[in-house]
C-alpha cells in the first residue's frame, strides 16, 4: 500500500511540475512471492473457498481458462505427478491447515491486485489513462515450490530441506500471513496454480515453471481490447518495447560507458497484428 501511494504521489508531482513530459514508473510489489504476508481481513475473504482441495482447484482453474479463451477448447489437463499427494489422501488436520495457507495466498494476490488498481484509477483521474501504456507482468516464474510437501511457517527451513511439522503449524494457524512467520503453502497448491501445465518453479522442464501471463493496455494505441496474443516473448523484450513506442533510440553509451546491445525484441508489432 505504501509503495502504491508513493507511486501515485510521484506521478502527481511529475505531472504538476511538467504536464507535457511523459512519466515512467516501475511498480514491483513482490507479490505473490513467499513469504505470503497479508492482513487477516484479506485472507478471511476466502474462508472455505479452497476446502475442496488442490486437485479440484486445478480443474476449476482449467475450466475457467477454457471459458475465457486463454487455452484452446481442445486442451487436455495434464495429470498430477505421483510425487504430489492427492488432496483426498491428506488428514483432516492437514486439509484445515493447507486450505488456510491457500486462503492467505489468495488474499495476498488480491491485495496486490487492488494496489495496482489504485494506481490505474489515479492515472484515470489525472486524465492520463488513454495515453498511458500499462504493462502488467504476472510474476517472474510459475508458482513456487519451496514450501515443500508440508507447507511451512519458515521458508528458510524448507529451503534447507527440512520439513515443517503439521501439528506445530496448526497451533499457529491464526498467525498465518502475519509478521511472526515466513509462511509458504505446500507444493500441491503450486501444482494447482500451474494449471494446465505440469510442475512449477524449480522444475524448469515444463511450462508450469516458466510461462507467465502478460497484459498490455494502451487505449489510444491498442484497439484490440481484450484481444489475445499467444506468441512467446521474454522479460528482456519489455525495454525494447518501451523504447520503440516512446520513440527513444537504444542508448549506445551511458555516462561515457559503451553499452552492450539490448538482447530483446520489441513487442509493439503485436498491438495491431496478432
Amino acid at each position: 500500500e505504501a509503495i502504491a501511494n508513493r507511486a501515485i504521489s510521484w506521478i502527481s508531482q511529475q505531472k504538476a511540475g511538467a504536464p507535457d513530459k511523459p512519466f515512467f514508473v516501475y511498480f514491483a510489489p513482490g507479490a505473490c512471492h513467499s513469504p505470503h504476508h497479508v492482513a487477516k481481513a484479506w485472507a478471511d475473504k476466502y474462508k472455505g473457498k479452497f476446502d475442496h482441495g488442490w486437485d479440484r482447484q486445478r480443474e476449476i482453474t482449467f475450466e475457467s481458462q477454457k471459458k475465457l479463451g486463454l487455452v484452446p477448447k481442445s486442451t487436455k489437463l495434464t495429470p498430477r505427478p505421483e510425487s504430489i499427494p492427492s488432496w483426498e489422501s491428506r488428514s483432516a488436520d492437514e486439509k484445515r491447515l493447507y486450505a488456510r495457507m491457500q486462503e492467505v495466498f489468495a488474499g495476498f494476490l488480491e491485495h496486490a491486485d487492488a494496489q495496482v488498481g489504485k494506481i490505474v484509477d489515479a492515472i484515470e483521474r489525472m486524465g492520463l489513462r488513454d495515453d498511458t501504456l500499462i504493462i502488467y507482468v504476472v510474476g517472474d516464474n510459475g508458482p513456487s515450490g519451496e514450501g515443500s510437501l508440508t507447507g511451512t511457517l519458515n521458508n528458510m527451513k524448507t529451503q534447507l530441506g527440512l520439513l515443517d511439522d503439521v501439528s506445530f503449524m496448526l497451533k499457529r494457524i491464526d498467525e498465518l500471513g502475519g509478521p511472526l512467520h515466513e509462511n509458504h503453502y505446500p507444493v500441491g497448491w503450486c501444482w494447482a496454480g500451474s494449471s494446465p501445465f505440469q510442475w512449477m518453479k524449480q522444475v524448469a522442464s515444463h511450462f508450469g515453471g516458466t510461462r507467465n501471463g502478460l497484459v498490455m493496455s494502451w487505449p489510444k494505441r491498442i484497439g484490440d481490447r481484450g484481444g489475445m496474443r499467444s506468441q512467446f516473448h521474454h522479460a528482456i523484450d519489455i525495454a525494447p518495447t518501451i523504447l520503440e513506442v516512446a520513440g527513444i533510440p537504444e542508448p549506445r553509451e551511458v555516462n561515457g560507458v559503451p553499452q552492450k546491445p539490448i538482447e530483446g525484441v520489441s513487442m509493439a508489432y503485436t498491438f495491431t497484428d496478432e
